[in-house]
């Protein structure tokens, strides 16, 4: 997967990137109705386009502490086994990585930040790339989370059909 193309935004503040290849859209954030005892990350689900969404917040992943700013968005990704918004404190731009800018990261070997897969380091700037599959698969209850889903899409698909 390539970051050649990137969407760069802020988390704290540090800067992070997905690649504009499995971002959907960006988004404000709308009304999340929250479920009772998942993981903290994850806000809740919402409707975004229709389509039912998790979102989780990227903040509490990494500082263990809520995003909360007036600027926060979320950033819809795709990822092969669900979409999901990713809360962050605010969406910044869409970068073009030169050649040679990205360097692998050497903590990819450690298991609770796997989903940071390069650094581009940039004249006055450093940017943690994010791996939103890596992402979505390293969290703990992740699983739970996108069956309940599925269940919630089964039950919608059953009442369209009455």
């Amino acid at each position: 997967m390539g970051f050649e193309k990137a969407v760069v935004f802020l988390c704290g503040t540090e800067e992070y990137a997905v690649p504009i290849d499995q971002v959907v859209s960006i988004e404000k954030l709308e009304r999340v109705t929250p479920i009772p005892h998942l993981p903290k990350y994850l806000l809740g689900f919402t409707r975004i386009r229709g389509e039912l969404t998790p979102v989780i917040d990227f903040q509490s992943i990494l500082y263990n502490r809520p995003t909360n700013t007036a600027t926060s968005k979320v950033i819809v990704l795709k990822t092969d086994i669900i979409n999901y918004g990713l809360l962050v404190a605010d969406a910044k731009e869409i970068i073009d990585f030169e050649e040679g800018i990205l360097k692998q990261m050497g903590l990819v070997n450690y298991e609770k930040t796997k989903y940071f897969t390069a650094v581009a380091n940039l004249e006055d700037r450093m940017i943690s790339c994010v791996d939103p599959s890596i992402l979505i698969h390293s969290l703990e209850g992740m699983r739970e989370i996108i069956d309940y889903l599925h269940k919630m899409l089964e039950n919608e698909k059953e009442h369209v059909n009455e």
